[in-house]
């Protein structure tokens, strides 16, 4: 019987998601806590990979935390952003984002609709003079650096911050008492097993999204009893939805 999921993300802002739907129909306690963490790199870090950022005269970002971490660094390195530099965000809502650092309406800021790469595309190869800087995790793939060269664009890819283990406490380790566990990134099940190595799933159904955390869990010797997306289930939560009913009634 599944009583308390653990879903290894921060807690949604908005009251309408469908976890908390799920929570009220099935009558399951949902925990919301992140097993990775966000930080930035050292100014030192930065310099070690002898990118300047005024060489550059446009910036992509593809997160908040992307933007948080290009303007903190700016900051530490004492670079002034020319008032001219262009900005080419994936979403309308990570583009918004920007004003926390700058003054929107005087800044040339693109976006994508869709919230993929390649619809952003377009816009770059309209403005292919441009030498585009791409703040990035140190987790990432060449997927974004492969489309670009595909398109014959100027861009420094750079790491401006890194995905890190959030610690449990002692308490958190203590008071584990989770049914369902479910996951979002390779980086999550690391965190699983560098947090618990001892761990014992047993019961515990496991869920996973996207294709790299499935293989990660399963390379962890992890048994796996919901894998999102599917054909017939986009969503985490609408993959959830089946199994509990399936399971529950």
């Amino acid at each position: 019987m599944i009583k308390k999921i653990l879903v290894s993300q921060p807690k949604p802002t908005s009251e309408k998601s469908p976890y908390f739907d799920i929570a009220s129909r099935f009558d399951v306690e949902l925990v919301f806590r992140p097993f990775i963490k966000v930080e930035g790199i050292t100014s030192k870090e930065f310099r070690a990979q002898k990118v300047s950022i005024l060489d550059h005269t446009a910036v992509v970002f593809t997160s908040r935390h992307a933007i948080d971490h290009f303007f903190t660094m700016a900051k530490e390195l004492r670079v002034n952003i020319p008032e001219d530099m262009k900005y080419f965000c994936v979403t309308e809502t990570i583009a918004l984002y920007i004003q926390k650092y700058v003054q929107y309406r005087k800044r040339k800021i693109f976006f994508g609709e869709t919230g993929k790469i390649e619809d952003l595309i377009p816009s770059m190869v309209k403005h292919k003079t441009e030498k585009y800087l791409i703040p990035t995790s140190d987790v990432h793939n060449n997927s974004l650096s492969q489309l670009l060269d595909s398109k014959k664009l100027s861009y420094t890819e750079c790491v401006m911050y890194k995905t890190v283990s959030n610690d449990f406490t002692e308490e958190e380790v203590k008071n584990f008492d989770y049914d369902m566990l479910i996951f979002f990134s390779p980086s999550g099940i690391e965190s699983l097993t560098k947090n618990f190595p001892d761990f014992k799933q047993g019961k515990i159904a496991i869920a996973t999204f996207g294709p790299t955390t499935a293989k990660a869990a399963k390379e962890a010797g992890l048994r796996l009893d919901i894998e999102a997306p599917s054909e017939k289930y986009p969503s985490m939560t609408g993959a959830l939805q089946h199994y509990l009913i399936e399971k529950q009634g």
